[in-house]
């Protein structure tokens, strides 16, 4: 399976999604103009990895800063993932954000509350 590398700029994060060094992480800030369109390609990415899962996968999320329609797919995201879990992969999500950010604290406790997923929240 093919990796999705997408650079990161000022309003998208940073992704790396790749099986064969085991890189499973969303980076930076998420303000895209058509939030849809720039995160299809990691929905579908999720979608085919997830017809031969590997035993675990951890997802890093690091993001400083994402609006209001980033939040509905950072969750479908997270959803798709419990799908994976589902079928028997250990997925751990861990959730880093800066200590004095309280807003990315929360938002990380607002998703592990919403999914069955294994959250680690980490301050930095």
């Amino acid at each position: 399976m093919e990796p999705l590398i997408l650079k990161g700029t000022e309003d998208t994060p940073s992704i790396t999604l790749d099986i064969t060094s085991k890189q499973f992480e969303i980076s930076g800030r998420s303000l895209p103009e058509d939030v849809v369109t720039f995160y299809q390609p990691v929905l579908d990415w999720i979608n085919l990895y997830s017809e031969k899962p590997e035993e675990e996968m951890i997802w890093k999320i690091r993001l400083e800063y994402f609006n209001t329609a980033s939040s509905k797919i950072i969750l479908d995201i997270l959803m798709a993932l419990e799908e994976i879990k589902d079928k028997g992969t250990n997925v751990i999500v861990q959730w880093h954000f800066d200590k004095n950010d309280n807003d990315m604290m929360e938002a990380g406790e607002e998703y592990k509350d919403l999914v069955g997923l294994t959250f680690e929240l980490m301050g930095y």
